[in-house]
Order: C-alpha cells, then structure tokens, then sequence
C-alpha cells in the first residue's frame, strides 16, 4: 500500500519459471503465467483465487481483456488460448494460426482487436468481440496475416504495442525493425 509505505507478500512460496505477469484493470487482481499455468491472486485478501489451466508446454506471453473477464496467453508451441474468467479453468478457445513459437499476445484497450506475434516473421490480427449480454460468446475472427519482417536466426517478430486510442500495430522484429501498421 503506497499510502502505508508498506509492501505484501500474496505468495506463500517462491514460483520458479515465471514467463508473464498483469494486473485486471478494474479489480485487485494480479495475474502470474509460469510456465504451464496462470495463476490469479487476490492482493487485499493476499491469496490464490483461480489457477487456469494453459494446456500448454510452454507460455510466452498475457494479457487481460481491457473488461477484465478474459485472458489471452501466447505459448512457445504456437498456441493462443482463450479463457473465459466466468467460465472457469479450462480454455474457452485454442487456435493455433502461426507456423512458429508465439513470442507475444495483445489486445487493443478500446477497439475490438487482438494481435499476435511470431517467430514466423508474421502479425495476426483478429476482430475480438466481447458481449456484455453473458449468454453471447466471444466472437473470435482473423482479419490480417501481416508481414513485414524478416526472420533472423529463427527469430521474427518480437514484440508488439496497439496505439492507446487508434487502431495502430507497432511490431518489433529480431531484423531489428519497428514497423507500424496503419491500415488494419
């Protein structure tokens, strides 16, 4: 609490293999992706309260919803699986798109978009659709396949940002490029 000037622990153990960590935008949760599982820990009451099973060998990147409810993660066996908070543990969606290792996940904080990166040199964006009526799924669709770097010693694209408020990629690559997309 910075207020108090005093720090916390909500881990009652050290984690090893620690590959991604968040906060939920609105609640004070924070979100821990080690390397087969996330895990979700309440700050104020200082405990887990969900672990989601990733199914996955090894996860690369997160992300949380800008709504809270739903989580994104990357993993090293080219997968991006989709959890529902309000559906439980397990995986809402697995889509595997990219040929290579997904280096990182990320949604677009105020238009319904999602991006992800790829040792494969590419970009995929898909129209991410959140309902406020609970009974509608997500609506998950690709929209681009981008490609604009070079693949340097099997390394592609590294990283990627959305513009906070237009619907902009930057993606960085191992070609040490920064390319900005405008047109998604």
């Amino acid at each position: 609490q910075l207020s108090k000037c005093t720090t916390t622990t909500p881990f009652k153990k050290s984690m090893k293999m620690v590959q991604a960590i968040s906060f939920h935008p609105t609640k004070p949760f924070f979100f821990v992706a080690t390397q087969q599982h996330v895990r979700i820990y309440h700050l104020v009451q200082q405990k887990m309260v969900k672990k989601l099973m990733s199914g996955c060998k090894w996860i690369s990147s997160l992300d949380v919803h800008p709504t809270g409810d739903h989580v994104i993660i990357g993993s090293y066996d080219r997968r991006l699986v989709w959890f529902d908070l309000d559906l439980g543990s397990a995986p809402y969606k697995t889509l595997k798109y990219h040929t290579k290792a997904l280096r990182q996940v990320q949604y677009h904080k105020q238009h319904p978009l999602m991006a992800t990166a790829s040792d494969d040199g590419t970009v995929h964006v898909f129209h991410s659709t959140v309902y406020s009526d609970l009974l509608r799924d997500p609506l998950i669709v690709p929209v681009k396949v981008l490609r604009g770097h070079k693949v340097q010693g099997g390394l592609g694209v590294m990283s990627l940002a959305f513009h906070p408020k237009q619907p902009w990629l930057f993606s960085a690559g191992a070609d040490h490029n920064i390319i900005l997309y405008q047109d998604l």
